[in-house]
């Protein structure tokens, strides 16, 4: 089976989309759920509300991978599976090294979603000594002084960091120095990287950040309501606070 080190997937040089690869997952979650239930043919509308996008969308997306569906009978699941599989590079083995285990590191490292999507945790990595040699899901921690060595021997060009903030920049720059390409960051801050390398990050306190700004809206048009439609205070702020076309500004966190 060929490993992440001598292949990568082919969006980019396809011209594919960063929009559309970001949905790629979606419909491929949605497929992967209608493979398991049998389910031989899907329209595009069917597909697209289980993914969660209009239909319309769903078929420009689809377009660029070349696949179109049948008038009548819609889109061949198992067929798209594959061809999206394919497109992400989720056909091949993917070795992939967690560095920082703690809690939020052991818990990705016990997540079993990973090798059903062409994942395969190679290595967990932290720099406790006392961690070394404790086994995690199965897979003994080993210590963050044989990182690069972890790196070579497995052929990992993913890396996944779930340290400290402090402590997430440092290691970053070794995982590249290393030969790792892509990395996802679940550290609470943003990490400066050279060219050719990708970054994704997960911060969990801005998606809930995110959702308080929307329940403390819900909230704000309720008591508006409540109140015969006077607008509140702070209505009246956001709507000053509009740009020329109704847009809202970026918010910016201190």
């Amino acid at each position: 089976m060929a490993t992440g080190r001598t292949h990568r997937p082919a969006t980019r040089s396809r011209g594919i989309p960063e929009a559309t690869v970001a949905r790629l997952p979606l419909y491929l979650r949605a497929l992967t759920a209608l493979s398991e239930r049998s389910v031989p043919t899907v329209s595009s509308e069917e597909l697209a509300a289980a993914a969660g996008v209009n239909s319309a969308k769903l078929r420009k997306d689809f377009s660029y991978l070349g696949s179109y569906g049948t008038r009548g009978v819609g889109y061949d699941v198992e067929y798209l599976v594959y061809q999206i599989s394919r497109e992400l590079g989720l056909t091949q083995d993917w070795p992939v090294v967690i560095v920082g285990i703690g809690n939020l590191g052991a818990a990705l490292a016990n997540y079993g979603g990973f090798a059903s999507r062409g994942f395969r945790v190679a290595a967990l990595i932290d720099a406790d000594p006392a961690m070394a040699g404790k086994p995690v899901a199965g897979i003994p921690v080993q210590h963050s002084d044989d990182l690069e060595k972890i790196i070579q021997d497995n052929g990992v060009s993913i890396g996944v960091i779930a340290t400290p903030a402090g402590a997430a920049q440092a290691v970053c720059e070794r995982l590249v120095a290393a030969g790792v390409t892509s990395i996802l960051n679940f550290a609470p801050t943003v990490l400066s990287v050279p060219d050719g390398v990708d970054v994704r990050k997960v911060d969990l306190s801005i998606e809930l950040q995110i959702l308080a700004f929307h329940e403390q809206r819900k909230a704000g048009e309720e008591a508006a309501a409540s109140d015969g439609g006077a607008p509140t205070a702070a209505a009246r702020s956001d709507s000053a606070d509009q740009g020329p076309d109704g847009d809202m500004p970026a918010v910016m966190p201190a």
